[in-house]
């Protein structure tokens, strides 16, 4: 080795690959077809995963805020178109594809996308006939998003202004293939959902290969038909083609002129319909009008009309009875009152009074001696109980029985003591006398059999 050779570290030497490989411009805009192996989701939203062909494979990583807007779930064994950047990942030394687009290869892969979104839309609820709108039956004014140029505006317009040539047609026009008809087609069905006198939206095309009807199979193209306040009708291709925004469209027309006839009635229908409307309004207003002439036709007949004063004779009638009846009940009641007032005044008069004060005056002094006389043989009857009550407990006294010469004996804690077995040699005891206490100590015990 020569000494003024330079030597470089590992980091050294991985970051000089690594600004070669980011300077050559052909590595940093570049396309690769492959084949998707040691397929990883990261939970960060990050995709970390191998492409291979029969004779070599590259480690590639395609970040979330590049994958997010993906038109397919990437699978092992998958055949995709990646574009992206090479780089070299220094920790390793190993160099990676770095991808900021992908695609599924071939229209295997395409169809693959279809099935995967139309999964995940139906799971979501966009495809369930409860979301569905329904067409106006007299529509003023359709909204059409289609290409200008193409079969499909001139066959939806022919069959409208065949079918009623006094409807509208208000034409929003857009890409329907290529790189800008994605982003064309969902903002005509926004601009059209401005427009208040709009009463459905036709959104459709020719028909045309897998690849050329792609847009209509777009997510984003999906979730605008079905955030539409204005009922929308699909009509992309022929009668075989299906496209996701069949499924999210509140009716799915076979072709673009089927289309038209959805969404406009023929004059000659309306017009049947009308005639049909205007003989049941006809022969309803006949039916009742008959009816409130029979009517009235009773009604002249009818004994009211003819003598309406023979109909006041009854209840006149009845009016005088119902007078004399109350008459009558007046006078009988204002007699019995009479009776009972008089009868008040003779019960209130003054010797009354005085001989009813008397009588009440005796039996309350009758009570009073009554009560006198009771109050004084309870308190001799509770003296008597009272007075042998306490020769009872004079005689149970344990003084009366110390008189006799007993004694009671208590140890210190002043707990009596009744057997020998309560005491030991030594302990102090207080003997209770009739006339005092001894102080002693326990010398010796004698127990008794």
């Amino acid at each position: 080795m020569k000494d003024n050779q330079m030597i470089y570290s590992v980091k050294e030497l991985t970051r000089i690959i690594k600004k070669n490989l980011e300077y050559e411009p052909l590595l940093q805009n570049i396309w690769v077809r492959g084949e998707i192996s040691n397929f990883i989701h990261h939970s960060s939203g990050h995709m970390y995963f191998t492409l291979k062909d029969k004779d070599s494979r590259v480690k590639c990583v395609m970040f979330a805020s590049h994958n997010q807007k993906l038109p397919f779930i990437p699978r092992n064994g998958t055949k995709v178109l990646a574009r992206g950047n090479i780089s070299l990942y220094e920790r390793d030394g190993q160099y990676q594809l770095y991808i900021n687009q992908m695609q599924p290869d071939g229209i295997g892969s395409l169809y693959l996308a279809f099935e995967q979104l139309k999964q995940k839309l139906e799971k979501e609820g966009l495809f369930s006939p409860e979301k569905k709108k329904k067409l106006p039956l007299y529509a003023k004014t359709v909204g059409v998003v289609t290409s200008p140029t193409g079969a499909a505006v001139r066959d939806i317009v022919t069959t409208i202004q065949r079918r009623n040539p006094s409807v509208s047609i208000l034409l929003y026009p857009v890409s329907v293939q290529g790189k800008n008809a994605v982003p064309s087609i969902q903002k005509g069905i926004q601009v059209l959902n401005k427009y208040e006198e709009i009463d459905v939206i036709i959104v459709g095309r020719g028909g045309g290969s897998l690849e050329e009807l792609w847009a209509f199979n777009e997510e984003i193209v999906a979730r605008s038909i079905s955030e539409s306040r204005i009922p929308v009708i699909s009509a992309v291709g022929h009668e075989t083609d299906y496209t996701i925004s069949d499924f999210v469209a509140d009716v799915r027309a076979a072709t673009p002129t089927a289309a038209a006839e959805l969404a406009v009635p023929h004059h000659l229908e309306i017009q049947n319909h009308l005639d049909h409307l205007k003989q049941r309004l006809n022969q309803a207003v006949y039916y009742h009008l008959q009816k409130k002439a029979e009517k009235l036709e009773r009604l002249k007949r009818s004994s009211y009309l003819r003598s309406p004063h023979k109909q006041l004779v009854q209840p006149t009638e009845r009016l005088d009875r119902l007078k004399e009846q109350l008459n009558y009940k007046m006078l009988n009641r204002v007699s019995s009152s009479r009776e009972k007032l008089s009868k008040i005044e003779a019960g209130l008069s003054t010797s009354n009074l005085k001989n009813k004060f008397d009588y009440s005056n005796h039996r309350v002094n009758n009570m009073q001696r009554r009560l006198d006389h009771t109050i004084k043989a309870y308190m001799k009857n509770q003296k008597l109980k009272l007075s042998a009550n306490v020769k009872q407990l004079d005689a149970l006294s344990p003084l009366k029985v110390m008189h006799r010469g007993y004694s009671l004996v208590f140890n210190e804690e002043e707990q009596m003591i009744k057997s020998v077995h309560q005491t030991q040699i030594g302990d102090q005891i207080n003997i209770k006398l009739m006339d005092g206490i001894l102080d002693c100590k326990v010398k010796m015990i004698k127990e008794e059999k």
